[in-house]
């Protein structure tokens, strides 16, 4: 909180690689003071390149409830003390397989939770034991490499390193990391060291959302006409997207000129044969027949209103006066 979101909000204006590392009070602190360190770390969050967060809290877990209060304060310190001299080393350090710092540039330019851990292993599995107790950080937040989209790592021994030990550290490192993750590994000598071996991670953009579900690819189908066929749309099938994609690219296929429907026939008038046939060859070969003299009133009435002469009874259309 402070004046650390302003000084990193400069940094960021001013296209400088910054990477924040601040300390979460305990719970018994009280949640007004755990609410203004959560407003504080998200603010300086929107403003650095990566920020690694170390819990006050989990001093109980690692020093145990017998711990004295100025050796788990001390343990605190040395947290945040490796998280930058070891980001530190791996620039500064000439090796060889030399990381510098573009490739720390690139690493920790994945916006979001970082973590950073070192681990000094002798014997034998050093190789092994070292990376897996690099990565295993109790006092830092959002450790779960299983969304890490960059990882660094340093290895420093003697000049007895040996090339297989080298791909143990990487394959048990590859193996928390994401598939897709950007990983750039160096080494270095430092005789010093002895027997031992020492293993330095960087991860980053551990819970920034990047991590991408399988996105369908659509692929428009033309669909031939069929006796049925009422113009409805293709349908659209549905095939995973590749999961080393960065981005799901939406694929539309050729489409074939769409089938010319034949135009709608005209409706029939079946009202006709509603007359029997034999009626209606004689109407339509005979004149429009008339109602006789000696037809009835009551005939002439409802022949004036449209009634078909044939609906009529005779006995009406022949009635004498």
């Amino acid at each position: 909180t402070g004046a650390g979101p302003i000084v990193a909000q400069v940094a960021k204006e001013m296209g400088i690689l910054t990477v924040g590392v601040i300390s979460k009070p305990f719970d018994f602190e009280g949640s007004k003071r755990a609410k203004v360190a959560e407003a504080g770390a998200h603010e300086l969050e929107s403003y650095v390149d990566s920020l690694i967060v170390v819990l006050n809290e989990k001093l109980f877990e690692v020093m145990g409830e017998d711990a004295e209060m100025d050796k788990a304060f001390a343990c605190a310190d040395d947290v945040l003390h490796n998280a930058v001299a070891g980001i530190a080393e791996i620039i500064n350090e000439q090796g060889l397989i030399n990381v510098d710092f573009e490739d720390v540039k690139t690493v920790m330019s994945e916006q979001g939770k970082a973590m950073m851990g070192t681990a000094t292993v002798s014997g034998m599995d050093r190789a092994r034991l070292a990376a897996e107790a690099a990565v295993a950080s109790p006092l830092l937040e959002g450790v779960d490499l299983s969304g890490a989209r960059g990882v660094l790592v340093n290895i420093t021994a003697s000049r007895s390193l040996k090339l297989s030990e080298t791909r143990e550290v990487m394959a048990a490192i590859r193996g928390y990391a994401a598939e897709d993750a950007t990983v750039i590994f160096g080494t270095v000598y430092d005789d010093a060291l002895g027997d031992a071996l020492r293993v330095t991670v960087v991860a980053t953009g551990l819970n920034n959302g990047r991590r991408r579900d399988k996105q369908p690819e659509v692929i428009w189908r033309n669909t031939q006409a069929t006796g049925t066929y009422d113009a409805v749309a293709p349908m659209a099938d549905l095939k995973a997207f590749a999961p080393q994609s960065p981005t799901a690219s939406m694929v539309m296929a050729q489409a074939a000129a769409a089938p010319q429907l034949a135009p709608a026939p005209v409706a029939t008038d079946y009202s006709q044969y509603d007359v029997p046939k034999v009626f209606r060859s004689n109407r339509e070969n005979a004149a429009e027949p008339r109602l006789g003299a000696n037809s009835s009133p009551e005939a002439q009435a409802m022949m004036d209103k449209g009634t078909d002469y044939y609906d009529i009874p005779a006995f009406l259309r022949k009635q004498a006066d």
